[in-house]
């Protein structure tokens, strides 16, 4: 039974049609819920892997070098901005965060997708550098209260950080418009499925699909 499994996933594999990755962005104030969305994607899609960002920022106790962030001192992430390695950055609390340009582009050349978990800031610089590859969605939080709630919950931060990140909540939902699609993250479990959704539909577009030409060749010479 195993054997018959693999044989049908092997065969459907070699009749795909090839396909150009995608930059799948997810944005959100704060504790709106991009973080936990991204790590659903990505255990539920093994076609999705993360950007890894490099950042000024420090690391914290629960962090791994190469698998959250890549941390690097202000000098090596100035001299990356200034030899054109990062596709996007953008200061953020006074830390400085980035996307290493080489291994996103080798993803989407590969037909696999690559998540970002950034701000609008990030965002609209790769709208501005590949708007064909991306695929922009914005997290709302369900409301002001909720939002706060789960920026205490989750424990991260001082009382003086959360409070300046609800500070600056209303300037970052003002980008919302910027977005191709909105999400309003009242429960997880919906806005993965909605995420999924979107995704999916994504993939399917037809300038995504470099072999349908050929594909669609190979059929008419059959007929």
């Amino acid at each position: 039974m195993a054997r018959a499994a693999r044989h049908r996933t092997n065969k459907s594999k070699q009749g795909a049609i090839a396909r150009r990755g995608l930059m799948f962005v997810l944005s959100s104030p704060s504790g709106a819920g991009k973080t936990t969305l991204s790590r659903l994607l990505l255990r539920g899609d093994r076609n999705v892997e993360l950007s890894i960002s490099v950042t000024t920022r420090p690391q914290r106790k629960s962090e791994v070098d190469g698998r959250d962030y890549h941390f690097i001192d202000r000098g090596r992430f100035d001299a990356m901005v200034e030899s054109g390695e990062l596709l996007e950055w953008a200061e953020v609390f006074g830390h400085r965060y980035g996307t290493p340009r080489r291994p996103v582009i080798a993803a989407l050349r590969a037909g696999r997708d690559v998540l970002f978990d950034i701000d609008w800031q990030g965002t609209q610089q790769l709208r501005e550098k590949a708007r064909d590859d991306l695929v922009s969605v914005f997290i709302l939080p369900p409301s002001v209260r909720e939002l706060e709630r789960r920026l205490k919950t989750r424990a991260q931060d001082s009382r003086g950080v959360i409070g300046e990140r609800m500070g600056k909540a209303a300037g970052e939902m003002s980008h919302w418009p910027e977005y191709d699609y909105v999400i309003v993250n009242n429960d997880k479990n919906l806005a993965f499925a909605e995420a999924r959704a979107i995704l999916a539909a994504e993939r399917l577009k037809r300038e995504r699909q470099i072999g349908l030409s050929a594909f669609v060749r190979s059929l008419q010479a059959k007929l």
